[in-house]
This record gives C-alpha cells, structure tokens and sequence, in this order.
C-alpha cells in the first residue's frame, strides 16, 4: 500500500488493514512502516510545474546566473498579503504593499505608493521592478503604464515563489502576527505595521543576498521546485 501511495497516512493504512480483517493499532502501524525502512513526513506544498514552465524556470534562471547581489538589490518587489480577524472582516496590505486589484486599481496603486517609494530609494537612478504573472501585473494597459514611466520590467516564469525572496518576508510578517491575536480591524492593521515596521534592513539584506544561492538551486534541479 506504501510503495503504491505515499500520500498514505497511518490512519488511512489502519483503515485499509482493518477493512481487510487486521485488527492493530496506530502505532502498530506505525512501528510496521518504520520497520518496512518508510519514515514518515508531511509533504511539502509546491506550486505546480509541468515541462514547459520547468523549462521557462530554468531558461529564466541560466539568464540571471551571473546577476550579483547588488544588482538584485536594485529589484522592487511588491505582493500582496491578505489577513483576517474574523469573518467577514478582513485587510489587504502592500508590502512595498498591495491588494488584490483589477489593471485599474493596481495602476493606481503604482502611481501613489510605488513611484514616490522609488524614488525615496533610488533617487534617479534606474531600477528594475519586479511583479509575478497576476491578472492585474500581466494586462496590456499596465505594461503600457511601465511603458509610459520608463520603468523596466523584470521577466518572470510562472508558478516561481521560490524565487522570489519577499515570499519570505511575508512569512516572517505571519509569524510575527499569530502572537499578537487582534480583536478588531484597527488592531489588526496597527499589528501588521508593527509587524512590517520590526523587519530589519539586515533581514532583508540577507534575503536579496540568497538570490544566486536561489538560481543555482534551479539549475540544478533542472527548473524543477527549490527548497526556497
């Protein structure tokens, strides 16, 4: 049954034997699989990827083998966030944030908070701004918008979390949040800009700098998901 589906669970392997006239316990089950040499693990969760994308991933990743870490520091990456209270009360944030907007309303977005950003950060110099493939990111009229502002554009193969590090920042924001338990919207929003306000430029620092680590792991496994 193992070697068929290693999706198994001890509960599903109890309940198959049971069914077919085996009477034991969990941990029966458990001692079994142990000694059968299977150990058991939760799967981890990865974004789907067939041939194509894998070739798209590892395309992309051979490109930027050579980027150095300053010149990935040079790379804006915003993405959305979206947290609860309870139902139905909810906040959406942008990280450098933003919600989960039309063409219009991301362009908006763009214009008050990632401009003005910007050029806080880079002053005149060029930069490159990085966005996955969303809807919104990907329409004709916000390129156009890019277009229109001179901003370059940084290409990006589909299904790639791994790749991109302010996936670890949001994780570092979650975790800081699941201790702060607020009762209202106004604490939750006043919780998510502690939370982002406590991120240290060093945190971040060390996250732009695993970006050649990020695209050799891709090159190796052949475009296939990282344990980034």
């Amino acid at each position: 049954i193992v070697e068929k589906d290693r999706f198994q669970t001890l509960g599903d392997l109890r309940k198959q034997w049971t069914e077919s006239g085996v009477e034991t316990s969990r941990a029966t089950v458990y001692r079994r699989v142990q000694e059968m040499g299977y150990r058991c693990r939760i799967p981890q969760v990865k974004p789907l990827l067939n041939q194509k994308r894998r070739q798209k991933r590892l395309t992309w990743a051979t490109e930027k083998q050579h980027w150095t870490v300053a010149q990935w520091s040079k790379r804006e990456m915003p993405k959305c966030l979206k947290s609860s209270v309870k139902y139905p009360q909810s906040v959406m944030v942008w990280g450098a944030m933003s919600a989960a907007v039309n063409a219009a309303s991301y362009q908006e977005i763009l214009e008050h908070f990632m401009l003005p950003s910007a050029e806080k950060l880079y002053g005149d110099e060029d930069f490159i701004f990085q966005h996955d493939l969303a809807p919104a990111h990907s329409a004709k009229t916000t390129g156009k918008w890019f277009t229109d502002h001179g901003i370059t554009v940084l290409n990006w193969p589909a299904n790639s979390p791994d790749l991109n590090p302010i996936e670890n920042l949001w994780d570092i924001v979650k975790r800081k949040l699941r201790d702060a338990r607020p009762n209202s919207l106004d604490e939750l929003k006043a919780a998510i800009e502690a939370s982002w306000a406590s991120i240290t430029p060093q945190q971040c620092h060390r996250l732009i700098a695993s970006m050649p680590r990020r695209i050799e792991a891709v090159i190796s496994a052949k475009g296939f998901p990282t344990k980034y």
